[in-house]
């Protein structure tokens, strides 16, 4: 239907552009890696694994790594616990509330990440509202220093920040199941539960591993909310890099440990959509 020259008019500009800006920088990061920074702080360009050798001589970076790997894990949890019984009530039993309610979870996301972290960073310091109404209940006399700068704290946030990312492919997922096969199961005499498990569960399964996958890969990268609300023992893998090359000035071994998470990532990804693609609905 369309010349040649109109067809490499329309995919050419996008090409160069996702090739200047994305994997231009991807391959600038690979060769960063393979670099090493002098004692006057100056990047040499001589080609070695030492930095990739430090990943795994340097016990800090494996126990971040598995740290963040442990928090993201429980966040993609809570998330899912949290966004698939939301997904499915908005999806089968909220009525004319449908579209209100799916406002009401789609809002938060036009909210500044900043105005969110900061937020929790008020509910739970030691003067906050959790507290002062643990306080005013009286179940403790002084206020919890464990709730603020701990890994819990993280972990709540990205929660909280994250659990829209894992509801919309569920609901997506959910609002494709076909009704009819719903219907059906109904009148063969599959009780409610019966019904859930065995048609609505598993056709929303590619919902499932496409929020858990968004949970996850995000929580993984978040260096924010860990700088505000972390603490030491809640300092996740991205920290590090932004440390790296920032006040560290060691952007080989930063460029190691992203292209170590970039590999992981994609890795994640992969695997997500094999899953994905074996449990469709067709």
């Amino acid at each position: 239907m369309f010349s040649r020259a109109y067809r490499e008019a329309v995919t050419v500009p996008p090409l160069l552009w996702v090739g200047l800006f994305l994997l231009g920088p991807y391959a600038l990061l690979f060769c960063y890696s393979f670099w090493s920074v002098s004692d006057t702080q100056v990047i040499l360009h001589s080609w070695n694994l030492q930095n990739y050798l430090n990943l795994l001589r340097v016990d800090v970076y494996l126990q971040t790594l598995f740290r963040s790997m442990w928090i993201a894990a429980r966040v993609t949890f809570f998330s899912l616990l949290l966004g698939y019984p939301l997904a499915y009530y908005v999806s089968f039993h909220a009525g004319k509330r449908k579209d209100l309610l799916y406002q009401l979870v789609i809002i938060p996301l036009w909210v500044s990440y900043l105005v969110r972290a900061y937020a929790w960073k008020t509910i739970l310091g030691s003067d906050g509202v959790m507290n002062t109404l643990l306080q005013y209940v009286h179940l403790i006399k002084h206020p919890l220093d464990s709730l603020l700068y701990s890994p819990f704290a993280v972990v709540l946030t990205l929660t909280h920040i994250y659990t829209p990312f894992t509801f919309l492919p569920i609901y997506s997922s959910l609002e494709h199941v076909p009704r009819n096969l719903v219907e059906a199961s109904q009148d063969l005499g599959a009780s409610p539960f019966q019904t859930f498990w065995r048609v609505i569960l598993p056709l929303s399964i590619p919902g499932m591993l496409a929020g858990a996958t968004f949970a996850f890969v995000l929580s993984l990268g978040d260096f924010l909310a860990p700088l505000l609300l972390g603490g030491p023992s809640g300092i996740m893998i991205s920290n590090i890099v932004v440390s790296l090359f920032g006040a560290a000035y060691n952007w080989p071994l930063g460029a190691a440990i992203s292209f170590c998470m970039m590999v992981l990532v994609i890795g994640l990804l992969f695997v997500s959509e094999n899953l994905e693609k074996k449990w469709s609905f067709r």
